[in-house]
């Protein structure tokens, strides 16, 4: 079942075209990383999902639901929204924050005290609960964000860029929160630069680049889609250009160059494998003493399928 689907999903600002045409389908239970270059439609797509901001035309729906003014209560009671800064709480401690905000849900008396207890424990922040929201770190604040969204239990996470600006241990932090959360069977949408952690959680990744989807898939796929041939990584004893000479002559590898103190050899899978190049270099006398299949990253097939164009 579609969770969140767009069509024709377009906002304009005058001359400027900061959404074109998108249709997306993310499924129940779908972890969707939405990757771009910075004004490329990403945070305008979440807003709009958040019924935060009108669309010039096109639709979005979330758990069927129509995103607009009619429907607005309803979509919001379905969603979670974490927009990519933190505002400010004076004066406010952490348990104060989370009742502020579940009272705003609705949700009172000794279920407001569980709750809050819950999403604490959920975003390790119990310890935390005393302790005034402004005097928090940003990886803290950013798990205090998750904890907020969470008090109503939605069937949708929208996070625009959740671990920008965070160290790495609050990186790796948040990610083994979000594989809980996407584990519990939340449908999440997360907007990121830091593409190795997307690859890492996401079962589907779109890519949109001015406004415009270029891809939209699972990572396999579109790993698959832009890998231009198998890499080839190979060590030799010694005589690296001659075995370079020899590779280059073998039907089916596409390049061969020397890289780091190894080879670097590209092969059309078709018509050469990794056992042949093997056989070849010691049947021809040289000492192989590494051969590995180097792995295309969602940087590479980033870097492949955009060309840094921005509005």
């Amino acid at each position: 079942m579609a969770m969140i689907e767009t069509h024709n999903l377009t906002k304009r600002y005058g001359e400027l075209i900061a959404l074109n045409n998108l249709n997306l389908k993310i499924e129940e239970g779908d972890c969707f990383g939405f990757i771009g270059p910075n004004g490329a439609g990403k945070t305008t797509t979440i807003k709009i999902l958040a019924t935060l901001l009108k669309p010039t035309w096109g639709e979005a729906r979330i758990d069927g639901l129509s995103v607009g003014p009619i429907n607005a209560r309803q979509v919001r009671s379905l969603i979670g929204y974490v927009p990519d800064y933190f505002g400010s709480y004076d004066d406010m401690v952490v348990k104060e924050y989370l009742a502020f905000f579940a009272a705003a849900y609705g949700i009172h008396g000794a279920k407001r005290e569980s709750v809050i207890d819950d999403v604490l424990n959920l975003t390790d922040l119990a310890y935390k609960a005393d302790a005034e929201v402004n005097g928090l770190s940003r990886g803290m604040k950013q798990r205090l964000s998750l904890a907020r969204v969470l008090l109503h239990d939605p069937k949708v996470l929208l996070l625009d860029e959740p671990a920008s600006g965070l160290d790495p241990r609050a990186r790796i932090e948040i990610r083994e929160l979000l594989k809980e959360l996407h584990r519990m069977g939340k449908t999440i949408l997360i907007s990121s630069h830091i593409l190795p952690e997307m690859e890492d959680f996401c079962t589907r990744i779109g890519i949109i680049e001015r406004g415009e989807l270029q891809f939209f898939g699972s990572v396999k796929e579109i790993l698959e889609r832009t890998r231009s041939g198998t890499i080839l990584k190979i060590g030799v004893g010694q005589n690296t250009a001659a075995a370079l000479d020899a590779l280059r002559r073998l039907p089916g590898v596409i390049d061969a160059q020397p890289a780091d103190g190894l080879m670097r050899v590209t092969i059309d899978p078709t018509r050469i494998d990794a056992t042949r190049i093997a056989a070849t270099l010691i049947r021809d006398g040289f000492e192989l003493n590494r051969i590995q299949e180097e792995h295309v990253s969602l940087e590479t097939a980033f870097m492949r399928l955009t060309k840094g164009l921005v509005q």
